[in-house]
């Protein structure tokens, strides 16, 4: 009996441990967005960027400073709003797609040298996504407010019956893909 509460307390202690070690990991990324963004600024304000990596050219950017300027103000956001989607746990957090594909279908397109306007058609791309997520969310919502009108439970007890609870970060990427 008392190996069992030790076993079950041991358990206990490594998912707090593990859910601390996490929680550090995305506080201090979260914490770093502003350093991250201003990156840019120790990148050299010319055509061709020499690094250890090895060389950029910024092709239409015409400045591989201005170039990490917009790479900068569409990564941060997309790591933001990634965590974010990651560590959400109401029903409505699927909508939070929308914007990462956006910024992502953004970032792609910075890359290609070759398109003269990056943010131009992302709609297109984005339909796709919209036609699914959006109805998805206003059945959920529907669903979920049909059964306010026949339960008597609380407006948080049914989010929590409609989340989906994965045990492990990995399980939390696994069910959205």
């Amino acid at each position: 009996m008392k190996r069992k509460k030790e076993n079950s307390l041991n358990g206990d202690n490594s998912r707090l441990s593990r859910s601390a070690i996490l929680g550090s990991i995305v506080s201090t990324i979260i914490a770093s967005t502003p350093l991250l963004y201003l990156i840019h600024e120790s990148v050299p304000d010319k055509v061709v960027w020499d690094t250890f990596f090895g060389t950029y050219e910024s092709g239409l950017w015409e400045s591989a400073q201005y170039a990490m300027w917009v790479y900068t103000g569409k990564i941060v956001p997309l790591l933001l709003i990634l965590i974010w989607f990651l560590t959400c746990k109401h029903w409505w957090h699927h909508v939070l797609l929308i914007p990462i594909i956006m910024y992502s279908f953004q970032i792609i397109t910075s890359f290609n040298a070759e398109f003269k306007r990056t943010d131009e058609n992302q709609l297109l791309y984005l339909l796709p996504v919209l036609v699914i997520v959006v109805p998805s969310i206003y059945l959920i919502r529907a669903k979920m407010f049909n059964k306010i009108n026949t339960s008597d439970k609380s407006l948080e007890e049914l989010e929590a019956e409609f989340m989906i609870k994965p045990k492990s970060l990995w399980g939390r990427i696994k069910q959205y893909f």
